[in-house]
């Protein structure tokens, strides 16, 4: 059974991390992100949830403003061809829906299958926010809070420069 987002914000307590979530209408798009920019400070992220040929699973996290070339995407983290994992898969490794994709979200992947990716540039920002397992919600996290989660997760994230 997926973490709940009250499991979500038990885990932060427990590493100390502080956060703070606002709630907000659904959000399915990065541009529907966009719009609440001034409700919500610091940098606005997407997550890409990817799938390789070889069955490797991804987690590309960057600002909802930066463009991503797929081709040079898998040059740059050592895949081959990337293509958008399916919502059940993503249901099954990352116990969340489609539009939720979030890196809080790696507290489902208790079998460290999918591969982090965190663009260089946004964890250069201090505050950065990431719907807390549902689209309805930003919880804003500190870059160097987000990177002890994902490793208290079980993972380690390749910080990479996505230009």
């Amino acid at each position: 059974m997926p973490a709940t987002i009250d499991d979500l914000y038990a885990r932060f307590d427990d590493l100390g991390i502080r956060t703070t979530t606002v709630e907000h209408p659904a959000v399915h798009t990065a541009k529907e992100y966009e719009g609440l920019r001034d409700r919500l400070p610091g940098g606005l992220c997407r997550n890409l949830f990817l799938k390789d040929k070889k069955g490797a699973l991804w987690l590309v996290v960057t600002t909802v403003d930066r463009q991503i070339d797929m081709k040079d995407l898998r040059r740059r983290i050592g895949s081959n061809h990337l293509s958008f994992g399916k919502a059940d898969l993503l249901r099954e490794v990352l116990g969340v829906e489609p539009g939720s994709v979030t890196p809080f979200a790696l507290i489902n992947d208790t079998g460290q299958r999918v591969r982090v990716v965190l663009d260089k540039q946004m964890m250069g920002q201090d505050i950065l926010n990431y719907h807390p397992l549902a689209n309805t919600a930003s919880t804003a996290i500190s870059a160097g809070d987000l990177l002890r989660f994902i490793q208290h997760c079980g993972h380690r994230p390749d910080i990479v420069e996505l230009d």
